[in-house]
């Protein structure tokens, strides 16, 4: 028996793999953001603060749930708290890490405590990604 694995590809026809299925936990997710989320989302990108892309917050792509999304960049950037380091959630965050990728990507990861201590360095972080890949 041949089974075939389809990756599914980000792009705009497909609204960068957006999953409607996953509308309403979005939304509960963005009412009840972390506060490094919180914080990362209101100092450095909402509004376009980052270089004037847009990001979206609790986004449903695939089948998961982006804590941010640039669908410009095809970026998703990622808050992880202290249950990430656990063995069996840093085994999914892997695995969702490698989906995601497969899909056209990119996925910056940072910990609630780097957000809450040096946001000034995720911020740097964040943008010279993007400036990277503009060059």
């Amino acid at each position: 028996m041949l089974i075939i694995y389809m990756v599914r590809r980000a792009s705009k026809a497909n609204y960068c793999a957006y999953n409607r299925s996953l509308k309403a936990l979005a939304k509960k997710l963005r009412k009840n953001m972390t506060k490094g989320e919180a914080c990362l989302w209101k100092y450095v990108l909402k509004a376009r603060h980052m270089k004037g892309y847009s990001f979206r917050r609790q986004w449903p792509v695939l089948d998961y749930i982006a804590d941010f999304m640039c669908k410009e960049l095809l970026l998703i950037i990622e808050v992880d708290g202290i249950s990430h380091e656990l063995p069996g959630i840093a085994i999914k965050d892997k695995i969702r890490q490698n989906e995601l990728e497969k899909a056209g990507f990119t996925v910056l990861r940072f910990s609630d405590d780097d957000v809450l201590t040096d946001i000034n360095g995720v911020y740097g972080k964040i943008s010279q990604w993007i400036v990277n890949r503009e060059v």
